[in-house]
């Protein structure tokens, strides 16, 4: 995207690839509201009808921040 562009290669230098990292959490994410909505989508958008039990609610794992200082 930024070819021959030495302040851009320094920043990845100093603070690590950021659009990298972001592109790659917005896929993680996606691939799990994926597979969070496939039993809704499944069942055509309804939900579980009384008595029968719905699917296992999901476990939330938050990945590791990388190694490094973190400024937001």
């Amino acid at each position: 995207m930024f070819q021959d562009s030495p302040i851009y290669d320094r920043l990845i230098a100093e603070r690590g690839d950021i659009p990298l990292q972001v592109r790659r959490e917005a896929e993680r994410v996606s691939r799990e509201v994926e597979f969070a909505m496939q039993p809704l989508l499944r069942s055509g958008g309804h939900a579980p009808a009384p008595g029968r039990p719905g699917p296992p609610a999901p476990t939330w794992q938050r990945g590791a921040l990388p190694p490094g200082p973190q400024q937001l």
